[in-house]
Order: structure tokens, then sequence, then C-alpha cells
């Protein structure tokens, strides 16, 4: 007889162990003192022994019959690595730990709202961070000096590859000597420009015209502008676009960069053909069968790419006080001949616009000069003032229009018989009231409605006295 942990109750058998008691009727061993169960309270059929009953009944209860206790590594080695930790508090009483601390879900008003922020800011953290960083970055890049620099590389902004060169005679000029309102003139032009120059990362040349060269028995003044060109391109050989501003212009639209304003759309910008406006009655092309297709076609080549020289025209033909020109094989070649001294010392006495008068000269004689030469409308670059160019009375494609915001306004002749600082004056201010902040145009209202209040007052009395 086989016994197993205590003797069965039947004759001649044993309990038999859970684990080693098998499930099945025809196999051989001891089984319990009953052999079978009945389910539904014993009006079922099937048979079930004390083993697989048990084993049902563990999962029913969900838990396994056997498990290994501490099994992983850091449920092995929990307690060990937590007394390898440092403490930051010695010596003090757990249950003391949390005295005097702010818990979130205390009952204090203070509480309830950091609480209440700081499970918002967690919710919403994804677009808070979007926001701060497109802070950052308008920061960045327009309030410190990174967007100069972004704005300058030639890579990006391109800035680099323009310089405007400003004539400036700080010294007095050989004819006259200067006043303080042509000083207050210099002074408010040369900071206008170095200004616009600076935020787009412009190269500025000012040039003190009081410096002349003297050649042959002749002071050149205002023929300097061609020797001045040739300078400044030695002095940035980087740059591509040179632009020739006179003393007694103003940029009235800072925000407008020259690239925005022309260059980005230069085909657009400019034309070819001076039939187009032709206040000076050129003819134009040239009727010459023996020149190239280019020399005969109205407007050359019609690549922006072969344009190396862009003026505006006023009432009178070509206008210098504002224009632009490229580095080139072909503007060396132009400097060259503009510049010849036989050229004025024939003509010097005729021309009464000296350069100006040189140039269109050469355009109207020199076939290879009209190729590579496009005009700009002149309020693009070179608005008039009413006074300037008004014997037919206000012009649209010459005079400054407030309206249509234009971007550089050109004091041209003021200095015969208007007054040249006055006019600088206005423009400034205008300049400064249409491009004020929100800001400052929120201060201004205020004040604005302080006076009118104010004046009502005075008119009351006024009308009663």
């Amino acid at each position: 007889m086989s016994l197993s942990r205590s003797p069965s109750p039947n004759k001649g058998g044993g309990w038999s162990s859970p684990g080693l008691a098998p499930r099945f009727d025809n196999l051989s061993g001891r089984s319990s003192p009953r052999k079978t169960y009945q389910l539904n309270g014993g009006f079922g059929t099937k048979d079930v022994t004390w083993a697989t009953a048990k084993a049902r009944s563990d999962e029913v209860n969900g838990y396994p019959s056997f498990s290994t206790k501490n099994n992983g590594f850091f449920s092995r080695h929990a307690r060990q690595i937590s007394k390898s930790l440092p403490s930051f508090v010695k010596g003090a009483e757990k249950e003391k730990l949390g005295r005097g601390r702010w818990l979130p879900n205390s009952g204090s008003r203070t509480g309830r709202i950091l609480g209440f922020l700081g499970r918002t800011i967690w919710r919403f953290r994804l677009r808070l961070l979007v926001v701060l960083s497109f802070i950052l970055a308008v920061v960045i890049f327009y309030i410190t000096p990174m967007h100069r620099a972004y704005r300058r590389a030639s890579v990006l902004g391109g800035g680099s590859k323009f310089v405007i060169i400003l004539a400036a005679n700080q010294g007095g000029g050989v004819m006259e000597w200067k006043g303080p309102r042509e000083w207050a003139i210099e002074r408010d032009s040369v900071k206008n420009k170095k200004k616009y120059a600076k935020k787009w990362g412009y190269n500025l040349e000012i040039v003190d015209m009081s410096t002349k060269k003297r050649y042959a028995h002749e002071w050149r003044e205002s023929w300097e502008k061609v020797d001045t060109i040739r300078n400044s391109m030695r002095k940035y050989p980087k740059a591509q676009w040179f632009w020739w501003l006179d003393l007694n212009t103003f940029v009235m639209e800072p925000s407008y960069s020259l690239q925005k304003q022309v260059f980005n759309d230069l085909s657009s910008n400019t034309y070819r053909d001076i039939n187009d406006y032709n206040p000076l009655k050129i003819a134009h092309p040239f009727n010459n069968t023996q020149l190239d297709p280019e020399s005969l076609s109205a407007n050359g080549d019609g690549k922006a790419s072969s344009i190396d020289l862009i003026i505006p025209q006023d009432c009178a033909g070509f206008n210098l006080g504002s224009f632009f020109i490229r580095r080139s094989t072909w503007t060396d070649r132009l400097l060259d001949v503009w510049w010849d001294p036989v050229g004025y010392e024939q003509k010097h006495m005729e021309w009464e616009h000296k350069e100006q008068d040189a140039l269109e000269h050469l355009y109207i004689n020199q076939p290879w000069i009209r190729t590579h030469t496009a005009f700009i409308p002149q309020r693009k670059i070179n608005s008039f003032p009413k006074g300037a160019c008004g014997e037919n009375g206000e012009d649209t494609r010459i005079h400054y229009r407030e309206a249509d915001r234009d971007f550089v306004v050109n004091m041209a002749g003021c200095e015969w018989g208007r007054d040249c600082w006055g006019e600088m004056y206005n423009f400034r201010e205008l300049s400064n009231k249409l491009n004020r902040t929100p800001w400052e145009k929120f201060k201004d209202g205020i004040s604005d409605r302080i006076k009118a209040m104010r004046a009502k007052p005075a008119e009351k009395t006024d009308k009663k006295s």
C-alpha cells in the first residue's frame, strides 16, 4: 500500500496529490475518496476530478498556482539600490518632511489657482512651445542685430551686393559757402541714408564732394559722379549694384528694400524702349542696317541680365539724382568714355547739366550704350515735389503722391527759387508720420483727442468775447 500524506479512508486507497493525480479516469493510480464531483448542484452529467476542480478554482480566482518571489533584478535589489542613493534630509522624521511645503491639493485659494494653471500649461504644452518659439524667433531676427547679419549675407538677404553712394558736400563747395540750413539738410539726409542702409544691410559710401580732383586747369565740379562710382567699385569688390543718391534726396519708405522695389522683378519694373516715355524725342531704335539685331531692336536682347544701367526720366530728360549702375565690363567701358577729358574740354560750356548731358549725348549717338541701358518709372526711385517740373501742373508720372507711398523723393532744383530746408523738413515729418508703429499711432491718437478737448473751451470763450 502506497501512502500519501495521510491514509485514505477507502480500503486499499490513498490521497492523490493534486500535482500528480491525472484528470482522466482511464489512468491508473489512487484516487480521492470521492472520485467525482457533479456540476450544477448534482444534476450535471459531467464528472470532474478533485484536481481539475481545484485547478479551475485557481483560474477563476486569477492567481497563478505557482510564482517566484523577487524574480526580477530590480525587484530583488530595489531596497539595496535605494539605500545606496544619497540622502538630502538627514535626521528628519518622515512624517515631518511635508510640513511647511506647498501642496497643490491644499485648501488655500493660491494653491488651487496655481494647481489649475500648472495643469492647464501641461495640457497645452505643445502649443505653448510653438508660441514661445515664434516669439523667440521674432526677438532674435527683428530686435537683436541678428536680422541685420541675415539681411546683409550674400547667400540669404543679399544686402552686401548693394552700395549706396551719397554725395555729401560737408566742407562747402568751390562756388559757395554753406549756412545753417545747408548743414541741417545734409545732417538729415545723411542720417536718413545711414538708417536705411543699416536696416537692410547695404553698404553706404558717403562721398565728401568738397575734396575735388583737379584736372588740367578746370575744377570738374558735379562731374565727380563718374570718378566717384569708379572709386566705389574698387572699394567694394564684391558688390554688384551701385545706387547713386544726391544730397537733396530722402528715403520716404525705409520699409521698402531695393530687392523688392526693383531687382526681384527687374523686367517688369524697367522698360528698354525709350518711346514709352521720351521727353527728349530721341529717335529709337537706330535704322542703320549695318548694326547687329540687338542694336536695331527697341528692347535690345530683352533679357534682364543684360541691363547694366537703370535711370529715370523727368520732364527734361535723363535724371541722375537717383540711378543704378552694375559692375560689368560694359560699365568699365562706359565710365571711361563718360569721363573722357576730350568730351569735357569740348562740351563743358554747352552742356548745362554736365555729366547728365554727356550721358544723353552718348545714348543718342552710340548704339552700344542703348543695348545695356534700361529706364525706370521716375516715381519708383526718384519722385519730385510739386515745385519741380511744375510748369504744366502736377504730373502723375513725376510728382510724389502720399496715397501711393512713393519710395524716394528728390528735391531737385530746390536751390533755384525754392526752400530746400522747408521741403526737406516737411517730407521728413511726413515720412515719420506714415511709418509710425502701432504704439506711436495710439499715443498720437490720445494726444490729438486731448488737444481737441482743450480747443473746444477756447473756441467758446472766443465766441463769447
